[in-house]
């Protein structure tokens, strides 16, 4: 018997709209998807598809015009601010190519941070944070800031940092962008092993074929509609291009 899979977001008919009267943009026309909890999915597609559109609609960051997308249960279209806000605390973590570290935190503090503004205790939170530190392989470089560490450490401490309050859902755009291949991999398996080790939810925006490899599933997006979905094991995937 096949085990239920649990919807942890699901868009339905979602359209983004921007502009009025003649200088209408549909970025996003009626896109329909349920992602599916401690799945690891990427979205694809050229720039001005609506990718970053839907992307930003799944982590919370921005409003529907038409349709919904619920994130956990909850309908981001029904919360106030301070609700909205709540959620994107406490169940979604965040990591950007450009990392976004605070330079003139240390690795542990830019990691405990998101704990403290939630409540920790500044004790609570660096035990909390020195075992994420080692979780993502950086927990000799805890007292090191972001411009004493590589673009790959950096973009550990981002992990470690979007791990901080223990999210169900990791939205990662384009982590590997500013990496070069060797740790953009390093980076990729510490993001596999937390989709495996604790069932979080990965969803990326990339263009990064070894991400693809690591998906769950891949979708594509194109004219701001979903243009089509395939299972990992129905891909053939390889660095420098892909066949389908």
């Amino acid at each position: 018997m096949s085990e239920k899979k649990e919807i942890i977001v699901k868009a339905v008919g979602v359209e983004k709209h921007y502009g009025v009267g003649e200088s209408l943009v549909k970025a996003l026309q009626g896109i329909d998807l349920d992602i599916y909890s401690g799945e690891y999915l990427s979205i694809l597609g050229p720039s001005g598809s609506g990718k970053s559109t839907f992307f930003n609609m799944v982590g919370g960051l921005d409003l529907p015009t038409l349709g919904s997308v619920s994130i956990d249960g909850y309908d981001i279209q029904e919360l106030s601010q301070s609700q909205l806000a709540w959620l994107r605390c406490n169940r979604i973590g965040y990591i950007f190519q450009s990392f976004n570290l605070i330079g003139v935190m240390t690795a542990l503090e830019n990691v405990t941070l998101p704990m403290l503004l939630k409540g920790e205790s500044e004790e609570e939170a660096n035990a909390h944070g020195m075992g994420i530190l080692k979780k993502v392989e950086l927990y000799d470089r805890w007292d090191h800031k972001p411009d004493e560490l590589s673009g790959g450490q950096q973009q550990r401490v981002a992990i470690g940092r979007a791990l901080a309050n223990n999210p169900k859902i990791i939205l990662a755009d384009e982590p590997t962008g500013n990496l070069d291949l060797k740790t953009g991999e390093e980076v990729i398996k510490i993001l596999k092993n937390l989709s495996e080790d604790y069932g979080t939810t990965v969803i990326t925006a990339t263009h990064d074929m070894k991400m693809l490899n690591i998906s769950t599933r891949v979708v594509w997006i194109l004219d701001g509609k979903v243009e089509k979905i395939r299972e990992r094991k129905d891909l053939q995937i390889h660095i420098g291009g892909m066949g389908h």
